[in-house]
């Protein structure tokens, strides 16, 4: 089933070119959660410090990269490589060649879960953007359907542990 939604993924939604780039250019401004540390260390920037909201940002923070630390601890030791499609080959570099889970997934997650207890207003644009960089992943055939979901789950389940209380 999991090849089976890849594919899926791999042959919707390919029609223009300029799609395909938007989203590979969208989703390598998740690797190793950059995007995700900037919007917090602007986020911390812009609050005053030592208030709650600075530092729910700054817990925030420290979440994303727990997340990313965790993520790549178990990335190594279980060792799955990317998805290899033939007839469909990737449409985006990676770090390395393993694939479960998914980082972006699981750092988005960790920082919307965490970001959005400094900015409850925004929680839905983090949600919506956490969710577009794990669709992303299969999208462009570098990851399998499988290592978005655990990493979405983890980051949640980080973030939202991490968060200021």
């Amino acid at each position: 089933m999991d090849r089976k939604l890849l594919i899926l993924l791999r042959t919707r939604g390919h029609d223009d070119p300029r799609v395909e780039r938007a989203i590979a250019t969208f989703s390598r401004s998740g690797e190793h959660a950059a995007i995700w540390f900037a919007i917090g260390l602007l986020g911390a920037t812009l609050t005053e410090q030592g208030s709650v909201r600075n530092r729910a940002w700054k817990r925030g923070i420290v979440a994303t990269g727990v997340a990313y630390g965790l993520n790549t601890a178990v990335k190594y030791t279980i060792k799955r490589p990317r998805p290899s499609l033939d007839e469909l080959p990737q449409l985006t570099p990676t770090v390395t060649e393993l694939s479960f889970p998914s980082a972006h997934a699981t750092t988005s997650f960790a920082a919307a879960a965490a970001y959005s207890r400094a900015l409850p207003a925004a929680a839905p644009l983090f949600y919506g953007a956490a969710a577009v960089f794990a669709v992303s992943r299969p999208y462009l055939g570098v990851h399998y359907p499988s290592d978005v979901l655990a990493g979405a789950a983890a980051g949640t389940v980080i973030g939202r542990t991490l968060r200021c209380r």
